[in-house]
């Protein structure tokens, strides 16, 4: 039965945090500060996922062919390549590190 209250209360406090964000003035939005924070936000997020699923295992850290794959990608990135060969390519790095 505890599986089905904090399902419940996730999903309240997912809600709430929805609405408050609707809720906020126009125009707080509109400031410079508030715009820029809203821009750089979602990349700090992404970024910060992305160590932790690439480095992280547990309570360790690890370099493993995870970190492989995410520098093979971040080269087709600088490379110019489109988005989905970038992730064919840290596929195919990732899978062949982890055969070797």
């Amino acid at each position: 039965m505890t599986t089905w209250i904090a399902i419940g209360v996730t999903a309240a406090g997912c809600y709430l945090v929805k609405l408050l964000g609707l809720s906020v003035p126009a125009g707080v939005l509109e400031r410079p500060l508030v715009r820029r924070l809203a821009a750089l936000l979602p990349v700090a997020l992404l970024a910060a996922l992305t160590a932790q699923q690439t480095f992280g295992d547990g309570r360790h850290l690890v370099l493993d062919a995870r970190a492989a794959g995410l520098g093979a990608a971040a080269l087709a990135l600088v490379l110019r390549a489109p988005f989905l060969v970038v992730v064919a390519v840290a596929v195919a790095v990732t899978a062949g590190v982890r055969a070797l």
